[in-house]
């Protein structure tokens, strides 16, 4: 049986059409996709310019030494900056161990039934709701010591937390605990299964295979994930005001209990000023906020790195 030549030589054209067709497409994509790129670096580098150009004139090792003042020139950043170390320590404190133990029952314990499938649906939900409904529910339990119905916390002889820095920090970390165990759950869920059946076979118990294999596999993911999410936490406002937190405060929190600032709220308080002189300090600022995130996500990555690389990866 022989080939028609014309025919072959047809199929032969189109697919050379439609190759060149599929590379082309493949071209303006990469095109398109440079572009977007190009666009947020560009947006970034010039937002970065502007803060620098504002900010620069009071960025100097003092502003972290002085508090906040009606006088620019004698203002600082001390008790924001502290304020947003005690309640970001304190966000940690909490949201680490909690959405860590949350991921790890819900992968290594929790049978696989429809309860489980709730609760993952609306752990996931929970992720994306915006900070001031977790700022309302923290004014609501933490603040006023009660859930809106039934007794509150004074009824019952105990004191609320009022606008505190415990406060602030079990509203953040209301905050990002979805986020944590989300991202603590894709990072147990990526250790090989390999390694939890060669733990059984030589015996292990479940918490033993937990503990000593699957999660310093998952260090670094957890890790990662956690420090991403505090990262969220310390340029959040929303949440703040809404519990309370001040915005004028002319010394720094020595315990939990004591009233605070954090970075963002500060500046916002000096950016909403009309005088030139708090909008660049408003900027500046911005910079030691920039500077904070910059330092977790490099704490972040370095953590990464040393646990991955001490377990083979």
């Amino acid at each position: 049986m022989t080939t028609d030549p014309s025919r072959t030589s047809f199929r032969s054209n189109l697919f050379n059409v439609k190759l060149a067709r599929r590379h082309l497409t493949g071209s303006i994509f990469g095109i398109v996709a440079l572009l977007g790129a190009l666009v947020g670096v560009a947006v970034l580098i010039i937002m970065l310019v502007e803060v620098w150009r504002d900010g620069i004139r009071y960025f100097r090792l003092e502003f972290l030494d002085l508090f906040p003042s009606r006088k620019p020139d004698q203002a600082g950043f001390k008790s924001a900056f502290w304020g947003s170390l005690w309640v970001i320590g304190t966000t940690a404190m909490i949201a680490f161990p909690v959405g860590v133990s949350a991921a790890i029952y819900l992968e290594e314990y929790a049978p696989k039934n429809w309860v489980t499938k709730i609760l993952q649906t609306n752990i996931s939900n929970l992720a994306g709701v915006p900070s001031i409904v977790y700022g309302l529910l923290g004014l609501q339990i933490f603040v006023r010591g009660t859930i809106g119905v039934g007794p509150s916390l004074e009824d019952l002889g105990l004191n609320d937390f009022g606008r505190s820095v415990l406060t602030g920090g079990l509203t953040l970390a209301l905050l990002i605990l979805p986020v944590v165990i989300v991202a603590s759950q894709e990072s147990l869920r990526a250790v090989p299964p390999s390694i939890r059946e060669a733990s059984y076979g030589v015996g292990a118990t479940r918490w033993q295979t937990v503990r000593h294999h699957v999660l310093p596999e998952a260090l670094p993911g957890v890790m990662t994930g956690t420090i991403l999410a505090l990262s969220r936490a310390i340029g959040e406002t929303a949440p703040l005001i809404t519990i309370g937190a001040l915005t004028f405060v002319a010394f720094t929190p020595e315990h939990l209990l004591d009233d605070f600032t954090v970075m963002p709220i500060q500046i916002y308080n000096w950016a909403a000023r009309p005088q030139h002189d708090f909008q660049d300090l408003a900027a500046t600022g911005i910079m030691v906020l920039l500077i904070a995130l910059l330092v977790m996500n490099a704490i972040a990555v370095s953590l990464r790195y040393r646990f991955g690389h001490g377990n083979g990866r």
